[in-house]
């Protein structure tokens, strides 16, 4: 669980990062999980986005992905959301 500093401090470090993953009509799925667990294991902060023709709001999506892969949502605004789970392998971030 972030407090409120930390997420902030993410928030921050995610504003010129670039959505690497889109959730779609498909929704979620396990194969999208796992591309996304690994993602989060190598770059330890990433950010999605949910598509217009999907079923799922942002929020719904990134609670639905954040609990599949034991993530934090940092924050969700609109339809981008970024989660983060500390790599154990590939520490960067130092909060």
């Amino acid at each position: 669980m972030l407090t409120s500093k930390q997420r902030a401090a993410l928030r921050a470090m995610a504003n010129p990062i670039d959505t690497i993953f889109q959730v779609g009509k498909g929704g979620v799925n396990e194969q999208m999980c796992k591309s996304i667990s690994d993602a989060l294991e190598a770059r330890e902060l990433i950010k999605l986005k949910v598509l217009d023709n999907s079923d799922y709001t942002a929020k719904e999506a990134a609670n639905e992905i954040a609990e599949a892969v034991g993530a934090d949502v940092v924050s969700v605004v609109g339809k981008k959301f970024v989660l983060y789970k500390e790599s154990k392998e590939n520490k960067t971030i130092i909060i």
